[in-house]
């Protein structure tokens, strides 16, 4: 089996990317150029790598998935068969954290409870880009269609679901439902963090999501209205076939794991490859990832989202990660030296 997989390697049409010729550069590094490489829990990626490389499509990451199945040695298997890359193209590095939120809610509207979350309508997919979040929201397109899942109580804390893309809703009679991406009406994301640095209320520094909940809920009106600067809008789809221990799925439709994996731009970086994160600021992290997640704000090849969780806590912490770095990607050896030719 082992012999198979090195041949299949060996022979494997190398991987350029959807980039365009010349935007991006590719840099071939060791191992040894890894900051805290030799201390990090290498296993613990490997099982991370393990849940989601048997829907990776191409020979080469196939054959490299059924030797890591084999369990061997975690450091030995990515060191031997991968070489890491450091993708570049003119955007400085940045850093943000994810997490999976849980809201109050139910099944029927009251007082209480009386901001929906939407599946799609059918019009919605046929139609790129279809209305934006202010007809949505304004309009009455959505309303007696049945296409409610659940009513919560914040729509703050509903606008920040539809950034993460998934998460928990705990019921009036103390049960959770889960929801999880089910689709985009079409329009590209605006962030309404830059959107408050552009008027000059905050400083780019000053800028978490707890600061933008804060102001949006001190200043109601002016904060409804600034939700609405973002004019995509996220609807969903239940999920109930997900243990309660597992995390959310990502992209891969594959639950994450919290810590070792994280959203990137697939123009970049295959989903389902190893990425070894040097995130500098207060809290750094220097961790061998897989990249199991997309978004639509992850964009650049040096642009990741971490995944820190489910909950308050672990949403504290993702809404303060805005740092600088660098990401390298784990490409099989024959794929690394055909993005970068010259270090042969």
């Amino acid at each position: 089996m082992i012999k198979a997989a090195i041949a299949a390697i060996t022979l494997a049409v190398p991987w350029i990317g959807t980039a365009a010729a010349g935007e991006a550069r590719y840099d071939i590094l060791n191992f040894a150029d890894l900051q805290g490489w030799g201390e990090d829990d290498h296993a613990a990626a490997l099982r991370v790598f393990n849940d989601t490389c048997p829907d990776m499509d191409d020979v080469d990451w196939r054959a490299l998935c059924a030797l890591a199945q084999q369990k061997p040695g975690a450091r030995d298997f990515f060191e031997l068969f991968f070489r890491p890359v450091l993708i570049t193209e003119g955007r400085p590095a940045l850093f943000t954290g994810y997490f999976e939120p849980e809201l109050n809610g139910a099944l029927r509207r009251s007082g209480r409870y009386r901001y929906p979350l939407y599946r799609e309508p059918p019009e919605s997919k046929a139609i790129d880009p279809w209305l934006d979040r202010r007809d949505i929201q304004t309009g009455d397109t959505m309303k007696n269609r049945g296409l409610e899942i659940a009513w919560v109580d914040d729509p703050v804390e509903l606008f920040f679901l539809q950034i993460q893309g998934s998460g928990r809703i705990r019921l009036t009679d103390g049960r959770t439902i889960r929801v999880g991406y089910g689709g985009s009406n079409g329009h590209e994301y605006r962030s309404i963090g830059a959107e408050l640095v552009r008027r000059g209320i905050y400083n780019i520094h000053q800028v978490s999501a707890e600061v933008i909940k804060n102001w949006v809920r001190r200043n109601p009106e002016d904060g409804a209205e600034l939700l609405l600067h973002n004019p995509s809008y996220v609807f969903f789809r239940r999920i109930d076939d997900l243990k309660p221990e597992s995390g959310p799925r990502g992209a891969m439709n594959r639950s994450i794991t919290t810590g070792r994996s994280v959203a990137i731009d697939p123009e970049f970086v295959p989903l389902g490859a190893p990425v070894w994160v040097e995130k500098d600021g207060v809290d750094p992290v220097h961790r061998l990832m897989i990249a199991q997640d997309t978004g639509s704000a992850i964009k650049g090849a040096q642009r990741a989202d971490l995944f820190m969780g489910t909950g308050d806590e672990a949403g504290r912490v993702a809404g303060r990660m805005r740092d600088p770095g660098r990401m390298l990607v784990l490409m099989p050896i024959q794929r690394a030296y055909a993005l970068a030719p010259d270090a042969i």
